[in-house]
């Protein structure tokens, strides 16, 4: 069994955003040369997620909408108590969840039909991180 670690870092421009990075997947996995295991796809980042969705611009402001309905910016979370005013990006975290392990079979990414790995952004304008963690033969 071999293992292959990469980083893949932003600096989004808003403070939510979705990126699509199943590219930088797929280009890990051809360098790798892993023909059958697991990548793990992982945001270092308590404000952030991943997650596999389709790449359709209707279900992803959906799903930003039903993130921003569901733990909206501005009210006084327990968390700003802190003097942070992020909690509803940690909350945001903790739906999207922060990490997808995809599988690899001979040598690709085996998605489903329109599945699309997402780095989402819930508090951004500064330096952040994914894991990037394949294992396999």
């Amino acid at each position: 069994m071999r293992s292959f670690t990469r980083y893949l870092w932003f600096n989004t421009a808003k403070k939510r955003e979705l990126i699509n990075i199943t590219g930088e997947c797929e280009d890990f996995l051809r360098e790798s040369g892993v023909r059958e295991g697991l990548m793990l796809v992982s945001a270092m980042h308590i404000t952030a997620g991943v997650w596999v969705n389709d790449n359709e611009p209707g279900i992803l402001a959906d799903a930003m909408e039903l993130l921003e309905n569901l733990a909206p910016e501005g009210p006084d979370y327990r968390h700003h108590r802190t003097g942070e005013v992020n909690g509803h990006a940690h909350l945001k975290n903790l739906l999207t969840h922060n990490q997808v392990v995809l599988p690899i079979t001979d040598g690709e990414l085996d998605f489903g039909p329109w599945q699309t790995v997402f780095y989402a952004e819930f508090d951004g304008m500064r330096r952040k991180r994914v894991l990037l963690k394949i294992i396999g033969e």
